[in-house]
């Protein structure tokens, strides 16, 4: 059985599936290939790969998809995940890159009527955890090419690495969709097997003929270009990890391995004539353990956890960098005061254990504050020798290295989103100025500020980046959008950081609870076992069941309150009434306020480490 072959030689999945539905199994054909597919029975859920052309009689139903995402079996048995519509939105290196549209769980299990009560009351809860998850934003994917790896990595691999299945091509670090692949894996069903990328892939395209045309998940934008020369393509990429993978509030700092939460690698890719530049950054949550749990209030207490292993954390967590990157950098962009200046002490004290490695601590707010964007160059002053000496990658049309990233700026502040995106954003202008000075686009005395719509459009660019990524965190866009986009903060920018910042309020105390739980049992940090005890007999407390009477109790309370105040001057009774119901009404926002945490969507398959 031959592998399926791309334009350039390397590997390539199916890129339409036929999808035929009988009495007792779906069936998934490719159709360039009708011969090649496999088979999902709906009494046992069991995968079977043919090669040929089995005849399975006429189904009552054939659909197209776009691909099979994975497999994972619950308490009823198996749902099968896939791609019910995609979207073209650009290429990377060349290659065609799609983004998921929507997606599909088919349950391939008929054992649901024979399960008890806590077993099918169970599986109604993991179903609607498999509906959240069929709503994910920001998942890519290409057909034809590995969009995992950075462009310095996959020169550097071994030739003939990108005749291997895609999915042995990934890093595993990156691949949404890694804990159900493997059933498909173990079937062999290479060509089937499509690892996903959260993030998001932005690009900049620059003619010659001065038409800058800005491509943005779908979106498609054009405007005069003032540079010169040949056509150029700025391509913005990045990798969300799924090693410590989760919402804003319920998954803050470090696991006990070093991973971070929301932790991101991004890529921002230039090619001009041959020429190919990379540079990158990452950026994840300050790694120590710490949490925040909700508890209705706006600003949450963060605690640090004292724990004997906090130095080993830090230090597995830069090592794993250092491994990666090289020479690493770390800039922490939290206030110096409150909660997060105890935070930003305790990471600055781990820190100074760490021999070799600069840390440099830079209150962004303080900084910043007042729209005083350009007070940036302060920091960058502070790192300008390593941020010189790292560089960035960079490779002719004969596919020589003449340059290489030699480290990393590790950036954060409290939720790696706002701040540091503002900050990224500075930290690639400047790199991007000498990528196109060294290939010649630019001269020694240019910049690409000196070109204003052009560098507003690049900006911009970086603005729908940090919107992607604080969507698939946080569930909102990022704040301080304006500041990456003007320089400073205006009124309708602030309009619309209030809008999200009440937004991500709601989320976070009701919502995200079950949005944890649904990325934990997709990862496989949760695995769903008959022969375990239940989870919610464990952590039986239901949080919602408890709010809508804290709420009537309220608002009931206030409404009476303020009828009888009205009447109160008429006389004691009304009096009376009035301080009662105020009375009540105190007191139940007191109990509330106390049990804030009670009251919020918690979530309830996993531990915070």
């Amino acid at each position: 059985m031959e592998a399926p072959v791309s334009s350039s030689g390397g590997f390539k999945l199916y890129d339409q599936l036929e999808l035929q539905e009988f009495e007792d199994k779906f069936v998934i054909r490719a159709v360039e290939s009708p011969d090649q597919g496999f088979s999902i029975g709906l009494r046992d859920g069991d995968v079977e790969p043919f090669d040929g052309d089995p005849c399975f009689g006429s189904p009552s139903k054939v659909s197209t998809i776009y691909g099979v995402v994975g497999t994972i079996r619950l308490l009823a048995g198996t749902y099968l995940l896939v791609i019910t519509s995609r979207k073209e939105v650009g290429s990377y290196l060349g290659f065609p890159v799609f983004r998921v549209m929507s997606m599909k769980f088919l349950s391939c299990n008929d054992a649901l009527r024979f399960s008890t009560s806590e077993e099918k009351r169970d599986e109604a809860y993991f179903m609607t955890l498999l509906k959240t998850v069929e709503s994910t934003v920001g998942l890519y994917y290409s057909y034809e090419t590995d969009i995992t790896l950075n462009l310095q990595r996959r020169c550097k691999l071994a030739e003939g690495w990108t005749s291997k299945p895609t999915w042995k091509q990934a890093d595993p670090r990156f691949v949404w969709n890694r804990n159900i692949m493997e059933e498909l894996i173990e079937c062999k069903l290479d060509r089937f097997i499509i690892p996903l990328l959260q993030g998001n892939i932005l690009k900049l395209f620059m003619p010659c003929a001065f038409l800058f045309t800005y491509l943005c998940v779908c979106i498609f934008q054009t405007a005069q270009l003032k540079l010169k020369k040949s056509p150029a393509t700025i391509t913005l990429i990045s990798r969300r990890c799924t090693r410590r993978l989760g919402t804003r509030m319920w998954r803050r700092g470090a696991n006990l391995e070093g991973d971070t939460a929301n932790f991101i690698e991004t890529e921002q890719l230039l090619e001009f004539e041959g020429f190919k530049t990379s540079f990158l950054q990452v950026r994840g949550s300050i790694p120590l353990l710490w949490e925040q749990i909700v508890d209705l209030s706006y600003k949450p207490r963060l605690r640090i956890i004292n724990h004997e292993q906090t130095s080993e954390v830090v230090e597995r967590h830069f090592h794993d960098l250092s491994q990666r990157y090289g020479e690493v950098v770390a800039v922490d962009l939290t206030d110096k005061h409150g909660d997060e200046g105890e935070l930003s002490k305790a990471y600055a004290d781990e820190m100074q254990k760490l021999p070799n490695m600069r840390y440099i601590s830079f209150d962004f707010h303080q900084n910043c504050g007042g729209s005083n964007f350009d007070n940036l160059q302060i920091l960058y002053d502070q790192v300008s020798d390593e941020f010189d000496n790292q560089g960035y990658f960079l490779v002719d049309a004969e596919g020589e290295m003449l340059e290489e990233q030699k480290g990393i700026i590790r950036s954060n502040c409290i939720d790696c989103l706002d701040r540091t995106n503002v900050t990224q954003n500075y930290f690639a202008q400047k790199s991007l100025n000498a990528q196109l000075q060294r290939i010649g686009v630019l001269s020694s005395t240019e910049c690409i500020a000196m070109f204003g719509e052009d560098y507003e459009i690049f900006k911009t660019l970086w603005v729908e980046q940090g919107d992607e990524i604080s969507l698939e965190y946080s569930g909102t866009h990022a704040l301080k959008r304006d500041l990456v986009k003007y320089g400073k903060q205006t009124m309708s920018g602030l309009i619309k950081d209030g809008m999200s910042a009440i937004s991500r309020y709601y989320l976070n105390n009701f919502q995200d609870g079950i949005r944890q739980d649904a990325i934990d049992l997709i990862s496989g940090r949760y695995t769903v076992n008959r022969n375990s005890p239940s989870p919610f007999q464990l952590n039986g407390f239901e949080s919602f069941s408890y709010l809508p009477i804290a709420s009537a109790l309220l608002i009931g309370g206030l409404t009476l309150t303020s009828f009888t105040l009205n009447q109160a001057g008429r006389n004691m009774q009304r009096c009376v009434s009035t301080v009662f119901w105020a009375g009540l009404t105190a007191g139940v926002t007191a109990v509330v306020k106390i049990n804030g945490r009670q009251f919020c969507s918690r979530p309830r398959l996993c531990r915070l480490l």
